[in-house]
């Protein structure tokens, strides 16, 4: 496993952090000790949740995967070799004020964190997105305080636009707050403008740390869908026609198609190594249902995409503007 600087912060975590959302949701809890137990013998060093993971699930609600999580750390007795970064804003409850970014639910949701967790701290505390109703002078307080008192280390931001990070740089400087170290975009092969494009130069300017989720755009980078293949009428499946479905995008599959055959892997490593070659990302998010899901993620890194491979990846894939959004 290969380690790199988070952003400006005194931290270093492995270039793949193991994404959570499936615990509870996809895979039972049993499965999802399996996946964190391999996670930590391949070298993984950061987790990465939050506390309205997985509501949505069938015998779900919120918290349940930080719970899942926490009993883990309890159970194998590895919460101080590890980075946990969890994530606040999302409505906990029918409580109209158990959402947003109010600095009453800041201190109520990182309470509840901690307990499921079952941990005395967090690593990197991260908005999950932006709350319009909530000023960012009382959103930037209350992480400050949290910092202050040693119960948070790090701020970040999930789902945020450009223009929003770098008017928290100017509230931080103006109100001596702690300033959001990280971002958590999407980004992927198929979905490079909002990182390239608009947050690119706000990265290196400010120094930040950049944890990207969805690197295998939904499963469409895997192979696993084709241009004539029905899909089952989900919501999911119904995201990844709306975000993916286009010629251009499935011209960027027989390329990554291609390069696969010739190095004899899976299209999923070659759309991680792809990620692997751009500095701007710290680390991708890499979920797995399974540990051979994990370790076929994670063999991305010993593949070594040659320059004209990664050439032909950045041209194919360049800008591709027919749907982009933060989220």
């Amino acid at each position: 496993m290969e380690y790199k600087r988070l952003g400006l912060t005194g931290i270093k975590i492995s270039r793949f952090v193991l994404g959570t959302m499936q615990f509870g949701w996809r895979i039972g809890e049993k499965e999802s000790f399996r996946v964190m137990d391999k996670a930590i013998e391949l070298g993984i060093n950061c987790l990465d949740t939050a506390d309205i993971y997985s509501y949505w699930a069938e015998n779900g609600y919120p918290g349940k995967t930080e719970e899942i999580i926490g009993r883990w750390f309890k159970e194998r007795g590895v919460r101080n070799d590890l980075i946990i970064a969890t994530k606040v804003r999302g409505a906990m409850s029918d409580d109209i004020n158990d959402r947003g970014l109010s600095r009453r639910h800041i201190n109520q949701a990182i309470r509840g964190s901690l307990k499921r967790l079952q941990t005395d701290w967090i690593d990197l505390y991260q908005i999950h997105s932006f709350d319009i109703e909530t000023s960012i002078e009382e959103t930037l307080q209350a992480l400050d305080m949290l910092v202050n008192n040693g119960t948070v280390n790090y701020v970040g931001a999930s789902n945020i636009h450009p223009w929003r990070l770098v008017e928290s740089f100017w509230v931080s400087d103006k109100h001596g707050y702690v300033r959001f170290e990280t971002i958590q975009p999407v980004y992927n092969m198929a979905r490079r403008l909002l990182v390239e494009y608009q947050f690119e130069h706000v990265i290196k300017k400010y120094g930040v740390g950049v944890i990207s989720y969805s690197p295998l755009g939904n499963g469409f980078l895997t192979g696993r869908y084709t241009k004539n293949q029905p899909l089952p009428d989900t919501p999911r499946s119904g995201n990844v026609k709306k975000r993916y479905f286009t010629k251009k995008r499935f011209r960027i599959l027989d390329t990554v198609k291609e390069i696969a055959e010739d190095h004899e892997v899976t299209m999923a490593q070659v759309a991680i190594a792809w990620i692997l070659t751009k500095d701007v990302i710290t680390a991708p998010i890499i979920a797995a249902n399974t540990v051979e899901q994990l370790e076929e993620n994670v063999g991305a890194l010993e593949l070594r995409l040659n320059e004209d491979e990664i050439k032909r990846l950045d041209e194919i894939s360049d800008w591709i503007p027919e749907y982009e959004s933060i989220r």
